[in-house]
C-alpha cells in the first residue's frame, strides 16, 4: 500500500465508494419495485418476522442514505463507515440464519436471489473487506491528520462499528426468539405410560400416509404410487399390497387420496368435482358420487355422505359443507362453523376429521387453540379450546400479483400440527411447550394431548418418541392402538387402561 501514490489511493477509494453506491441503490430500488415480496420475505424470516413492518422501510432508507453520502466528497468517510456497519449486520444475519435458525427462509430479491446463502455471505464479506480497504486509503489521503492519530482512531472506530453491528443483530435474534417461542403459562399432565411403544417398521418411502382402518388392519396410501394400498395387521405384520381398479383416464386426477371406511374405500382429488367409492373386497370402484364441489379437504361420513372444506367466493375464505349424493340438494354449506380471526384463509386452516363412533365432525385449527364439533348434517354442537394460550393466529397475510394471490407474510407458528379422533377422544399433536416441561423430552419426542369431546376437557399428555427421523408426517388411532408415520417409519403404540377407560366412559 506504501508503493501507491496519493492519486492512486484516492482513485481506488473512489472506485470502492462507487461500487457501494451502485450496490445500495440497486438493492433499494429492487426492494421498492417489489416491496410486497420484500416485506413477505422479511416476515418469513425467523429473526426479523416480528419487526418486518418497520425494518423493511428502515433498510431501504438506510441504503439510499448511505448511497447519497458516498456521492458527496465531504460525507464519503461517514458513508464508508455506515456501509461497513450495514454489510456487517447483513453478514451477521446470514451467519445466524445458517447456524442457529430453526429454518432457512427464502433469499433476497434482485440479482442476489440467484445466490445461495453461503455465496451471499461470501459476497457480503468481500464488500466488508473493500470497505475496510477504502477507509484505510481514505484516511491515508487525508493530509490534515497525522499518521498516528489516523491509525488509532480508525482502528478503534472500525472495531466499534463491527462489534456494535453484530451485537444489534444478535440482540434482535434473541428478542425475536423470546417473543415467538415463549413458554405459555399452562401445565400438562403426564401420567405413567398411558401409551407404550409396541413396534415399528421401515416403510422405505416417506410418501406413505394413513388411509384408515378395517378388519383389525391399518391401510396406507402412497402419494407416489396412488394405485396401490398397503395393509398390515395391528402388530405391523402380515403385509398385503392391493391394487385399485378404476379407469384413471376418465378423471383428470392430479393428487389422489385414499380413505378407507369399512366396507368401502374412497378416492378423491380436490381438483376434480367427484368422490369415487369402491368395494374393499376386490378394490374396484362401484359408484361415482358426482356433483361434489371443488374442495381442499374431504372426509367420508358414510356410503353417500361426506364433509368437505372449500373456499367461498368472498376473499376465498374457508368454509365447511356437507355433501349427500342421495339428497335432492346434494350440497349444503355450514358457513358459521369456521370462525375467522384474521383473513379467513390461513387463520382458519386446520385438520378436518370425522368420528364414526360418536357421529361427530371435528375441526381443529392449526394456528390457534380452538376446535369445534358438529353433527353429521353440519349443525354446530360445541366449540372447545386446547390448553395452550394462543387464541389469535400469529400470522400476517399479504396480497400479491395485483391482489390475485394471497401469501402468508409471517412465519406460520403452528399450534396444533395434526390430530386424530376415536369416539369422543381427540388426540392432538401440539407444538407449544407448557410450564415446567422437560426440554429434553421435547427435543426427542412429539407431544400428544388428549381431550374429551363430550365435555371439552383436557385429559392427559404423552410423548411419541423420534425414530431416525424428527418429522411426524401423520398419525391415527383406534380404540386399542395409536399409529404414527415418522419419516419413513411406521410406529405403533398400545393405548393403556387410563385412555381406554375414558373411551368406555364416553361410550
Amino acid at each position: 500500500m506504501k508503493k501507491l501514490n496519493l492519486h492512486s489511493k484516492k482513485a481506488i477509494a473512489e472506485i470502492i465508494c462507487l461500487l457501494y453506491t451502485i450496490l445500495f441503490v440497486y438493492a433499494a430500488v429492487s426492494k421498492l419495485l417489489n416491496f410486497e415480496n420484500f416485506e413477505v420475505q422479511l416476515g418469513q424470516s425467523p429473526l426479523l418476522s416480528i419487526y418486518a413492518s418497520w425494518i423493511s422501510w428502515l433498510v431501504i432508507s438506510i441504503e439510499l442514505l448511505i448511497a447519497a453520502a458516498l456521492l458527496v466528497p465531504k460525507l464519503q468517510s461517514i458513508g464508508l463507515y455506515a456501509g461497513l456497519g450495514l454489510m456487517t449486520m447483513f453478514s451477521a444475519y446470514i451467519f445466524i440464519i445458517l447456524n442457529f435458525s430453526s429454518f432457512i427462509p427464502c433469499s433476497c430479491g434482485g440479482i442476489l436471489e440467484k445466490m445461495s446463502w453461503n455465496m451471499h455471505l461470501i459476497f457480503n464479506c468481500t464488500f466488508i473487506v473493500l470497505a475496510l480497504f477504502a477507509i484505510v486509503l481514505e484516511k491515508q489521503t487525508n493530509i490534515n491528520a497525522t499518521a498516528s492519530t489516523t491509525g488509532t482512531r480508525t482502528v478503534k472506530l472500525t472495531i466499534g462499528i463491527i462489534v456494535g453491528s453484530i451485537l444489534i443483530v444478535f440482540i434482535l435474534f434473541l428478542s425475536s426468539e423470546n417473543i415467538i417461542h415463549h413458554n405459555n403459562p399452562f401445565i400438562r399432565t403426564y401420567p405413567n405410560h398411558p401409551a407404550e411403544f409396541s413396534n415399528t417398521i421401515d416403510l422405505k418411502h416417506h410418501s406413505y400416509y394413513i388411509a384408515g382402518f378395517a378388519n383389525n388392519r391399518i391401510y396406507l396410501g402412497n402419494y407416489q404410487y396412488p394405485m396401490y394400498v398397503l395393509s398390515l395387521d395391528q402388530n405391523l405384520k402380515n403385509k398385503k399390497l392391493d391394487k385399485l381398479h378404476f379407469d384413471a383416464k376418465k378423471f383428470p386426477f392430479q393428487s389422489i387420496t385414499i380413505s378407507v371406511r369399512e366396507p368401502y374405500f374412497y378416492l378423491s382429488d380436490g381438483n376434480v368435482p367427484v368422490l369415487l367409492r369402491g368395494d374393499m373386497k376386490n378394490w374396484t370402484i362401484t359408484r361415482e358420487l358426482n356433483s361434489v364441489p371443488y374442495f381442499t379437504r374431504i372426509v367420508p361420513i358414510d356410503s353417500s355422505m361426506a364433509v368437505f372444506r372449500s373456499n367461498n367466493s368472498k376473499k376465498l375464505a374457508n368454509v365447511l359443507g356437507i355433501y349427500n349424493a342421495d339428497a335432492e340438494q346434494k350440497t349444503t354449506y355450514s358457513r358459521e362453523l369456521l370462525q375467522s380471526r384474521n383473513d379467513g384463509i390461513f387463520d382458519t386452516d386446520g385438520t378436518l376429521l370425522y368420528s364414526e363412533a360418536a357421529k361427530k365432525i371435528v375441526y381443529l385449527y392449526y394456528y390457534r387453540n380452538e376446535f369445534m364439533t358438529a353433527e353429521k348434517n353440519g349443525k354446530l354442537i360445541t366449540r372447545g379450546h386446547t390448553i395452550d394460550t394462543i387464541s389469535h393466529p400469529n400470522l400476517k397475510v399479504s396480497l400479491l400479483r395485483d391482489g390475485k394471490q394471497y401469501a402468508m407474510s409471517t412465519p406460520s407458528f403452528v399450534v396444533n400440527a395434526n390430530a386424530a379422533v376415536v369416539g369422543n377422544l381427540l388426540f392432538v399433536h401440539s407444538r407449544v411447550k407448557g410450564r415446567y416441561e422437560n426440554k429434553k423430552l421435547w427435543d426427542k419426542s412429539f407431544i400428544i394431548d388428549v381431550y374429551n369431546l363430550k365435555n371439552n376437557t383436557y385429559l392427559l399428555s404423552f410423548p411419541l418418541f423420534h425414530t431416525s427421523s424428527k418429522v411426524l408426517n401423520s398419525f391415527a388411532a383406534t380404540d386399542t392402538h395409536l399409529y404414527a408415520i415418522i419419516g419413513n417409519d411406521l410406529v405403533v403404540y398400545e393405548l393403556k387402561k387410563i385412555i381406554k377407560n375414558e373411551m368406555k366412559f364416553n361410550n
